[in-house]
């Protein structure tokens, strides 16, 4: 075994051990925050009718991931395009696609852009399942549909101010939620990060998150991840023109990372989340930097703990590493692949099929999954040569990222969502 298939081994093993359920998607980017499925049966071959377990109509496109866990698939969905649309969160039968029970998100859905009001995506641990919109509605439901309690984040603390509406998803952590809230082009009130009790709801430490950015640029769309040091751990937030690190006990900043708009650019929102590999964390900004920063600092780490910048970085798709090497592709589908400990260039630029790409790509096995807009998602090979091994086309609008879970691919684009793929029962069968 090559040392880059013992320390993707040790990445997978990771990821199966993880809180949930190794063959689960219970939040944004899967079982370990970081795009990775231990699957190795994914599809590799399909289209709009072939190898398709079932498609669910859908009234809207969204941004949010389907999340999945164990027989049911839940979604973050306005209920029509009009304005002011209700939201709601529905729970599908992943056998049949069929919808079990819808339940109310609130009404308000505003369409900012590409974006609106179901940009986040739920996340689960398996009894429960959590959903923040993007109007600041918060709400614990059960598997069988029944609400646990509810907030209303803007009312608690102040209405929201991004340039494009709300698009963080919850970090779920030992039954607690991180939410972020970092803003400033409308309104002038400070960045802040809360840990929610996901028993309760109640809101157990909430501190501000001070930045010297302007205009747009303290808006980020971007989720918390946490980083395992030992036994110790730390909550890191991206954006702002800054990457700090936090403790879960407290929300207390223990460290900072400038330099992540180096030119001081008042439009600089950051979209593409932070991606943790060991003790490194990668953070996107707006293209320009790419950083690699080593966790576990103290006070102002920009010299001290940075190990590397890269100035072609992505600026919506989050990046993906298999724990030797990081995977990114930028909004026009060009490929970079780089070292994680050096930065060097290990193969790139490569470019995808014409398009535009906002998903972020899902690592399984030898193969990366990368959606477009357009519907068509590319399969390359990992590793440190580029090579292609599959193009599939559902000719539907996609802007959200997709989900894997025990040998199925779930997609959602602006009419259905689809499942992709055959069940292990199904294939032993």
């Amino acid at each position: 075994m090559t040392s880059r298939n013992v320390v993707l081994a040790a990445v997978l093993s990771a990821t199966a051990g993880a809180s949930a359920a190794a063959e689960d998607w219970p939040m944004w980017r899967g079982p370990a925050q970081n795009g990775i499925s231990a699957d190795r049966h994914l599809p590799l071959n399909w289209s709009a009718t072939e190898n398709v377990a079932w498609k669910l109509p859908l009234p809207t496109v969204s941004g949010s991931t389907p999340i999945v866990s164990g027989t049911t698939v839940f979604l973050s969905v306005a209920e029509s395009a009009n304005e002011g649309a209700p939201l709601a969160l529905w729970a599908v039968d992943r056998g049949t696609g069929t919808v079990r029970w819808k339940q109310s998100m609130g009404a308000g859905n505003h369409k900012v852009r590409k974006g609106d009001m179901t940009s986040p995506s739920p996340v689960t641990d398996g009894k429960t399942v959590w959903l923040l919109t993007g109007t600041g509605v918060l709400k614990a439901f059960d598997f069988a549909g029944k609400e646990l309690w509810a907030r209303e984040l803007q009312k608690d603390y102040g209405a929201w101010g991004l340039n494009h509406g709300y698009g963080s998803s919850p970090l779920l952590d030992a039954g607690a939620l991180y939410v972020q809230v970092l803003h400033g082009m409308h309104t002038d009130d400070p960045s802040y990060v809360l840990k929610i009790d996901g028993q309760t709801g109640k809101t157990l430490w909430k501190v501000e998150r001070p930045t010297d950015a302007q205009r747009e640029s303290p808006d980020s769309y971007t989720t918390p991840v946490s980083v395992k040091l030992g036994s110790a751990q730390e909550i890191v937030v991206s954006g702002g023109d800054i990457v700090t690190g936090h403790d879960p006990a407290t929300g207390k900043e223990l460290w900072r990372l400038n330099g992540q708009n180096p030119e001081g650019n008042p439009y600089y929102r950051v979209v593409a989340s932070p991606v943790v590999s060991g003790d490194l964390v990668f953070a996107p900004s707006r293209v320009k930097p790419l950083t690699a920063v080593r966790a576990g600092g103290r006070g102002d780490v920009s010299a001290s703990h940075k190990l590397w910048a890269f100035d072609k970085g992505p600026d919506v798709p989050s990046p993906v590493t298999d724990g030797t090497l990081l995977y990114m592709v930028d909004d026009r589908g060009v490929v970079f692949v780089l070292d994680n400990k050096t930065g060097a260039v290990v193969y790139g630029p490569q470019r995808l099929k014409p398009g535009t790409y906002s998903s972020s790509p899902i690592l399984a096995g030898d193969r990366i999954y990368v959606l477009n807009e357009d519907g068509l998602t590319t399969v390359i090979k990992s590793g440190r040569e580029f090579q292609v091994l599959a193009e599939n086309a559902l000719g539907e609008y996609v802007l959200g990222s997709p989900a894997a879970s025990d040998g199925q691919l779930f997609i959602r684009t602006g009419q259905h969502l689809y499942c992709i793929g055959k069940p292990a029962a199904a294939r032993a069968n």
